[in-house]
């Protein structure tokens, strides 16, 4: 069984930078795929980004393109993600999951088994 745990969220202003760390138990980060999401509230959980087990390969949605940044450092068996440039509208609960078809890159909340309780990320204007 793999327990996650993010953590990193908080309060900030529009331009501010966050970074939001994922810690597995339970089993190796490298062993495992890995991806956000985010949730605000009244809506549906969103991707964000994804990694392989390597982090080799990553994915981002549109909306996050050039101002986040998914890595791993599978030593501190822990994937992080880098949040610039924020904006009012990457207000949300951020959620890390996983799956341990290590080589997937998926973009649906189904793709992954695993899934953390989330982190609160609020953007003032």
């Amino acid at each position: 069984q793999v327990q996650l745990v993010e953590s990193g969220g908080g309060l900030v202003q529009a331009g501010d930078s966050l970074r939001l760390s994922c810690t597995a138990s339970g089993r190796t980060v490298s062993s495992l795929s890995v991806g956000w999401f985010r949730q605000a509230p009244g809506k549906e959980r969103d991707f964000v980004a994804a990694t392989d087990w390597s982090g080799t390969a990553t994915y981002y949605a549109d909306s996050v393109k050039g101002r986040f940044t998914i890595s791993r450092d599978n030593a501190k068996n822990t994937v992080y993600l880098q949040l610039n440039s924020l904006k009012p509208e990457d207000t949300g609960v951020y959620y890390c999951a996983a799956n341990v078809r290590q080589y997937m890159i998926a973009t649906t909340t189904y793709s992954y088994n695993y899934w953390g309780p989330g982190t609160q990320v609020t953007v003032s204007s």
